[in-house]
């Protein structure tokens, strides 16, 4: 199958072909602004199917929107007709195609050449887009997801005129994934069909602006976001991709002493937190025991004995534990521990709590195993 992506050097462009290309027997015909006229008849008469995604949404001039929508969408049509060619057409329009501005009325146009198409014996699948949002968007032009990650990524200020004004996003992976069903069930010949991305977020302004700041923040409060969220999900993973590439390490805070070094590493208030340590030869840790925190520790390098002791029986539990076994070690409540670094070298250790330290609260108290 010969699938011919128009746009496809743009944001949903991009997308769509690196989806297609992981389909097999899928050949990709790539157009971009590169292709010429003849190159463009070319690939007509070929496709299989036409995934038409180029367009116009910011042109220099007003009339500019008409030819690169509507007029490129009825030059494609006829081509076909020449060709005597009825290939599915799955179109990326807009919400804006229902609205009375220039942009809306060349989508609307658009969708109208295709209705004439699938009349005359075509099939046509439309897709009314929300704003879409996702990694590869071009941020400071159409995007106000795009821009935000882009400008608070590098501390840049955001223009916010109306915080409570709502939006309706949808995800990228979202979008290819709805074209791609068109695909595989491109619908009845002689109609046009409607489609929506079923998977919408809404949200304002404000806290759209206030989710992206609270991922940049992270770094600092190493509290992760909510991932449980299906829109924090995906715009986490949107945020991410706007960072410089020389930005994507940061250090942590480490705590040190003579036992050696210790580093928190991520919080969340519904996983609790992860640290890690380094500890030298011969250094015991813990000596503590909780009421209701629970943990788990993992020795990554080096040798350790965890030792155990119920807080009103005298019997002390051992385990040993080796960074080459990559044991996991549950901490219950109500038992004194502590680890010992009974190796050579240093030995590093990954923890995880239940909860999030606080120090106005930390359920931990000192009591000696043994």
């Amino acid at each position: 199958m010969k699938a011919l992506v128009t746009g496809a050097g743009g944001f949903i462009g991009r997308h769509m072909v690196e989806a297609l290309r992981r389909r097999d027997g899928v050949e990709v015909l790539a157009m971009d602004r590169s292709w010429s006229a003849a190159d463009f008849e070319k690939a007509l008469g070929s496709a299989d199917c036409i995934f038409h995604i180029a367009g116009v949404n910011r042109p220099p001039t007003p009339d500019e929107f008409a030819k690169g929508n509507a007029g490129l969408t009825e030059e494609m049509i006829a081509t076909l007709g020449r060709l005597g060619r009825t290939p599915p057409i799955i179109f990326t329009s807009s919400i804006q195609a229902a609205a009375d501005n220039p942009y809306g009325k060349s989508k609307k146009g658009a969708e109208e050449a295709l209705e004439q198409y699938a009349r005359a014996g075509g099939t046509a699948v439309i897709f009314r887009l929300k704003n879409v949002f996702g990694k590869w968007c071009r941020p400071n032009y159409n995007s106000v997801t795009a821009t935000f990650c882009h400008n608070i990524a590098r501390d840049l200020p955001v223009q916010i005129s109306d915080e409570s004004r709502e939006l309706e996003l949808v995800y990228i992976d979202d979008v290819v994934a709805g074209l791609l069903s068109a695909l595989d069930e491109p619908g009845r010949t002689g109609a046009v069909e409607h489609r929506e991305v079923t998977k919408a977020h809404k949200t304002t302004l404000g806290e759209l602006a206030g989710r992206i700041r609270s991922f940049r923040e992270s770094r600092k409060t190493l509290l992760v976001p909510n991932l449980g969220d299906d829109f924090n999900r995906k715009l986490y993973a949107t945020y991410l991709s706007y960072l410089e590439p020389d930005s994507f390490a940061y250090p942590l805070d480490q705590k040190t002493d003579p036992r050696g070094v210790l580093a928190e590493f991520v919080k969340s208030p519904g996983a609790g937190q992860i640290f890690v340590s380094r500890t030298k030869p011969g250094i015991v840790r813990g000596n503590h025991y909780h009421h209701t925190k629970t943990e788990k520790f993992l020795v990554m390098e080096g040798d350790a004995v965890i030792r155990f002791r119920q807080i009103s029986g005298p019997e002390v539990l051992e385990y040993r534990v080796s960074g080459k076994d990559f044991k996991v070690v549950d901490i219950p409540p109500g038992y004194t521990h502590s680890i010992e670094n009974v190796g050579t070298g240093e030995m590093v250790t990954l923890f995880w709590a239940c909860e999030i330290f606080d120090p106005a609260r930390p359920d931990t108290v000192f009591l000696n195993v043994k």
